[in-house]
């Protein structure tokens, strides 16, 4: 199973020799993007002093798409295609990505070798006036580009009217202090990562809010038979999340979903348990599909599975359907 990659990997490594003494990352180039991939160049330059790391910055598609909400053109992959095409020729020899962008499945010989501690995983909203949710009156304009997040917030307060806005944080947050909306909402960890919380009014749980697969969390890509960096994986992985992602990923594939659609899905680890609670919406909010089921460690992908089927069996697959037409 692909949660135990890394261990697999470091093992193979110990009787295969030396790492490479260069290792080179690639990432988008946004602000946030670029944070990542210097946080997890820093790590490995601590840890392994004798590598030098590069990063190279490689524009998606979904970078360059600028004037259209991204669910109209597809949603699948469109952050990483070009990203994965580097490190299949080699040209890169990992990927640092977010992990909510990625895609339910990878392409062969890819693998996603490591995954680090999580941050925090939850929506945020931001409004003028530091007004919550509850407080924001009747007819407020709230920006997003996720119909996840659009969605659920739809069926909280379905008085309230969203509309799609593209761009980086800065550029989302400059359009919000220009009273093109009066709320605006966005992932807590990106915010978080780049020393810009002071700008939430509130942070939502999953009773309020579930976050997009994976959300929270960074992906380390890498090829599948590239054993030269088997112990860098093996220090970036953390073992607690890369176990309740693989839960939420297994979700999102057995639905073939994306982060464009209505479907999210939380894990967290609990009393030897992993606790999953998935959701399926419709886009206008007023249906919303929600169920809760646990696991083991050892298999979270079983978790995953099983909290998608009991969500088709309610009429998930009836809301995909519509949304795919």
């Amino acid at each position: 199973m692909q949660w135990m990659y890394c261990n697999q990997l470091l093992l193979m490594h110990q009787r295969i020799g030396p790492m490479k003494k260069t290792i080179k990352i690639g990432t988008r180039g946004s602000k946030l993007a670029l944070w990542q991939a210097n946080h997890v160049k820093d790590r490995i330059e601590d840890q392994f002093p004798e590598t030098e790391v590069e990063i190279m910055t490689i524009k998606t598609t979904g970078d360059m798409i600028v004037d259209r909400p991204l669910s109209m053109v597809g949603g699948k992959g469109l952050f990483v295609k070009e990203i994965e095409k580097a490190l299949l020729e080699s040209t890169i020899d990992m990927a640092v990505h977010s992990m909510k962008d990625m895609p339910g499945e990878l392409p062969p010989g890819l693998v996603i070798g490591a995954v680090p501690a999580r941050e925090n995983p939850f929506d945020v909203l931001i409004s003028n006036n530091n007004l919550s949710l509850a407080d924001l009156p009747k007819g407020a304009r709230i920006g997003t580009s996720s119909l996840r997040r659009a969605s659920q917030i739809k069926h909280a307060r379905p008085d309230i009217e969203t509309a799609s806005i593209r761009g980086n944080l800065d550029t989302r947050l400059k359009k919000l202090a220009a009273g093109e909306f009066d709320a605006t909402l966005l992932a807590a960890a990106g915010l978080i990562r780049l020393g810009m919380k002071t700008v939430i009014t509130q942070y939502f749980d999953e009773t309020i809010m579930i976050p997009a697969v994976g959300q929270g969390a960074l992906c380390i890509e890498s090829r599948q038979e590239d054993l030269d960096i088997a112990p860098v994986l093996a220090f970036l992985n953390h073992g607690e999340t890369h176990t309740v992602v693989s839960g939420e990923r297994a979700f999102l594939r057995r639905l073939d979903g994306s982060c464009h659609i209505p479907v999210a899905c939380f894990g967290r680890l609990e009393d030897h348990r992993v606790i999953l609670t998935g959701l399926v919406a419709s886009e206008d909010g007023r249906t919303i599909l929600k169920e809760t089921v646990a696991g083991t460690p050892e298999d979270p992908q079983k978790a995953g599975i099983a909290l998608a089927e009991t969500l088709l069996s309610k009429g998930a697959d009836k809301i995909l359907e519509n949304l795919n037409s």
